[in-house]
This record gives C-alpha cells, sequence and structure tokens, in this order.
C-alpha cells in the first residue's frame, strides 16, 4: 500500500496550526539544515512562512518534489527560477481570506459615504453637530482585477445597491455574463472606468506589468469626489503619487490595508492625511484566518494524494 506524500513545512515561526497536520506525514523547519536528512523523501513542500531565501534552498534539496503550496495569494516576492521553470505546480492561498477582505471595502465605503471621522471627532470634542451623509445605493464601484477578493467585494456592494463595473488585465469577453457586474471594460480603457466611478478598487497581483499602474494619471482620471482603496498588492499603487492627490484634494480619500513599503515608518505623511483610512495589513487577520488557511492545504493535500486536480494552481510565468 503507497505511503501518504511527505510534505517540507517551511516556516520563519512556530504556530499552533501545524499540529493540524497530525494525520499528515511532515516536517516543520526553519532553515535548510532542519531538512538536510529528510528532504530527498519529500513530495510536497508547505510555505507557511519565511524568506524566499529558505523557500528556494528548502527547494533544491529535495528532487522528488511534485507540488508546491503557498500558504499566501501574492507570490511576488516568492518566485524563484527553478520553481518557475519547473513542471512542478504551484498553488497558492487564493480565495481564503476573500470574504473579510470584502467586507473590509465595505467598511471603507461606509466610512466614507457616512463621514464616521466626522462623526468619531465631535463625539471625541463633546460636540452635537449634524451634517449631511452620503446613501451608496445607486453609487459605482470600480474594480481593478476582478478575481476572488475581487468578487467578494463586488457581491457585498451589490447587495446594498450600489452598480459594480469592473476592469481586469485578463479580460475575458466570458465575464461578460457575470450577474454581479454592469460593465466590464478592456485593458486598453482603465481610464475609463475610473471617471465612470465614485469609487475605485484595486485588488490586482504584482507583476512587472501592474507595477505603479496606479498613479498620477490615475488619480487625475477619478472624479473629485471619488475614493481609491487597495486591498490587493502595495507597490501595484505608486504611494507618493497617492500621498500627494490626498494632500492637494485632487480626490475625495483613499482607504489602504496594503503599501508600497511595509511597515510604513513613524513620521511618514500617511499617517497625517484625515482623508486616508489607514489599516495596517490587517483587513484579513480574523480569529481563523491562519486555521483556515491551514484548512485549505489539508483539502489540498487531500486532492492531491488522491490524483485529483489542485485549485488555485498558478500560472508562475505570470505570477498569479
Amino acid at each position: 500500500m503507497p505511503t501518504d506524500p511527505f510534505v517540507l513545512v517551511v516556516t520563519k515561526e512556530d504556530a499552533p496550526q501545524f499540529n493540524m497536520l497530525t494525520d499528515v506525514p511532515h516536517l516543520v523547519g526553519k532553515t535548510p539544515e532542519d531538512f538536510t536528512e529528510a528532504a530527498s523523501k519529500a513530495t510536497v513542500i508547505y510555505h507557511w512562512s519565511g524568506s524566499r531565501e529558505l523557500l528556494q534552498s528548502v527547494y533544491k534539496m529535495a528532487p522528488n518534489v511534485k507540488w508546491v503550496h503557498s500558504r499566501a495569494a501574492g507570490l511576488d516576492t516568492f518566485l524563484f527560477p527553478e520553481l518557475v521553470e519547473s513542471d512542478v505546480p504551484l498553488t497558492n492561498g487564493s480565495g481564503v481570506f476573500s470574504d473579510s477582505l470584502g467586507e473590509f471595502v465595505l467598511a471603507a465605503i461606509l466610512y466614507f459615504a457616512k463621514d464616521f471621522r466626522q462623526m468619531i471627532r465631535n463625539q471625541e470634542a463633546g460636540k452635537w453637530k449634524q451634517f449631511v451623509v452620503e446613501e451608496i445605493a445607486g453609487q459605482t464601484l470600480g474594480i481593478i482585477g476582478y478575481g476572488s477578493v475581487g468578487h467578494a467585494a463586488a457581491s457585498r456592494c451589490k447587495a446594498l445597491g450600489m452598480k459594480i463595473h469592473a476592469y481586469d488585465l485578463r479580460y475575458d469577453s466570458t465575464k461578460k455574463d457575470d450577474p454581479i457586474v454592469e460593465r466590464f471594460y478592456d485593458k486598453d480603457d482603465l481610464n475609463g472606468m475610473l471617471g465612470a466611478c465614485d469609487y475605485v478598487l484595486t485588488c490586482t497581483p504584482l507583476t512587472p506589468q501592474t507595477r505603479h499602474m496606479i498613479s498620477d494619471a490615475t488619480f487625475a482620471a477619478m472624479k473629485p469626489t471619488g475614493v481609491f482603496m487597495n486591498i490587493g498588492r502595495g507597490p501595484v499603487v505608486d504611494q507618493a503619487a497617492l500621498v500627494r492627490a490626498l494632500q492637494e484634494k485632487k480626490i475625495k480619500g483613499a482607504a489602504l490595508d496594503v503599501f508600497e513599503k511595509e511597515p510604513i515608518p513613524e513620521g511618514d505623511p500617511a499617517y497625517q492625511l484625515e482623508n486616508l483610512l489607514l489599516s495596517p495589513h490587517t483587513a484579513d487577520r480574523t480569529k481563523e484566518w491562519l486555521n483556515n488557511a491551514m484548512r485549505f492545504f489539508l483539502k489540498q493535500y487531500a486532492r492531491f494524494n488522491a490524483n485529483d486536480r489542485l485549485e488555485n494552481v498558478v500560472n508562475k510565468k505570470l505570477g498569479y
């Protein structure tokens, strides 16, 4: 009877979720030396955390690996040539954290529509001061990168009466039948979508093509009453350009969960912007987020063990 696939768990820290691997033959390690004896029998590598250099070293030690899984959804900082050029499938955590991220988008939209900052400021000052708020029903959300996270945000906002527009570099005409999206824009018409939307969300992967795709031109194309949001990858946005747009009131506001460099340092101008909602990359950090990541791996492992099709297989050349 064949044995179950042996897993090398690459990590930079201990995690209680490793106890969920009780029925999976595995070895947890933090350095290449930890895997010296077990590497040759491994058929699976699970990258839980740690540097690209660590993952690369372990991968090169394990000649019989048939599958690599990343806990994270974003892979831009972890891909290395030996893996990209190989036939070994790579899967990621795309979709595992989408619900919480979709909720953050809805919260950010309501934050600006209802001006929660002014409510809190007045409450702290002991002032009874009425002001005008907005309804989000009938307003338009434009989504750059309509994948799992974009869909999670769209479904929630659609339920509250918002119109959904979408732009995707992988635009596929079959998406025209999506019941949530009122209009898809092709890859040459990003500015057309920006000018039509009250809220703009980016959740696209980071690739050479998308790095700094959001810049001065983006904010110039948006409505001056528009709000920009990023829950994807920080370097997709030219952060200096965004700060300028907010300081000069070229757009109404922004909500960010990710930044070009993390953590942003003490004294960064972003901390001082009253029209910026700043989340320290915490929008998906629910009580269950790491448990859910491990549960997804275990489902993937069962598929792999049964020789079934894996979910979330990454196009390693494209990086997503």
